[in-house]
């Protein structure tokens, strides 16, 4: 399985973007996807994940951020509304087979995708 991500932009304090994932050996009909970021000099978060129907997202990103999967099951978007500038950091698509109690976990997720920027301004 194989990801790619995109929609990274620069973007001030307010805005929105979206993410996409596209997934190709595999379709989002089987696999959970996740997004997860990474800020300069600190560890990589959970951001917000799919999983059999049900959508899970941080606290810091909670009525903020949507995570969906188009009707084609093989790319997952991440719309993020007011962005803010603690926001800013490299986002990665994660997919795997997560059980509960790791699904905000980096672990797990068996496949990721390439990061991609997103830099909010204030």
């Amino acid at each position: 399985v194989q990801l790619q991500a995109s929609g990274g932009g620069a973007v001030q304090a307010g805005d929105s973007l979206r993410l996409s994932c596209a997934a190709s050996g595999s379709t989002f009909n089987n696999l959970s996807a996740g997004w997860f970021r990474q800020a300069p000099g600190k560890e990589r978060e959970f951001v917000a994940a799919f999983r059999m129907g049900r959508t899970f997202y941080a606290d810091s990103v909670k009525g903020r951020f949507t995570i969906s999967r188009d009707t084609t099951r093989t790319t997952v978007h991440l719309l993020m509304n007011s962005l803010k500038p603690e926001d800013t950091a490299v986002y990665y698509c994660a997919a795997g087979y997560p059980i509960m109690s790791t699904i905000q976990t980096s672990s797990g997720y068996r496949y990721w995708g390439q990061g991609t920027q997103v830099t909010v301004s204030s």
